[in-house]
């Protein structure tokens, strides 16, 4: 199940901000211990090689669209579920944004606080409502 998996990516992004290294044993060990099927580790490693891939261009989006903090201010457990989020709405197309607003909502309720669930789905719906925007323009042009 994706929420399993968005979890489990959730923790290993969260344990790379405090540790050296890629997390490469710790995703393993994570994914045997949650029963992820093939597919969710699939889904699992394409997120983490997003968020690699596209890191920098992810912590200015979210400098942009956080008013309150800069990206490096952010509580840890904030920012992970804010890269699987942007990973999911801007280069999955086969994720609608909702479920992916949701879905980081959620994980923040569960992980981090109420608070950050709103300061997250705040963050994700600007995002949405700019890449929708620039979406429309080129249309309209």
């Amino acid at each position: 199940m994706r929420t399993t998996a968005r979890e489990t990516i959730f923790k290993i992004l969260f344990s790379r901000q405090f540790s050296e290294g890629d997390g490469t044993e710790l995703k393993n060990a994570l994914y045997k211990a949650e029963k992820l099927t093939e597919e969710d580790m699939k889904y699992g490693d394409g997120i983490l090689s997003l968020i690699d891939t596209h890191k920098d261009e992810f912590s200015s989006i979210i400098d942009r669209h956080s008013f309150a903090f800069p990206e490096k201010r952010i509580y840890p457990a904030d920012r992970s579920i804010l890269l699987i989020a942007l990973a999911e709405i801007l280069y999955c197309d086969d994720i609608p944004d909702k479920v992916s607003v949701n879905e980081a909502a959620n994980i923040a309720s569960k992980y981090s606080s109420e608070r950050s669930a709103s300061y997250i789905s705040g963050i994700l719906s600007s995002v949405i409502g700019e890449k929708t925007g620039a979406n429309e323009d080129v249309q309209n042009n």
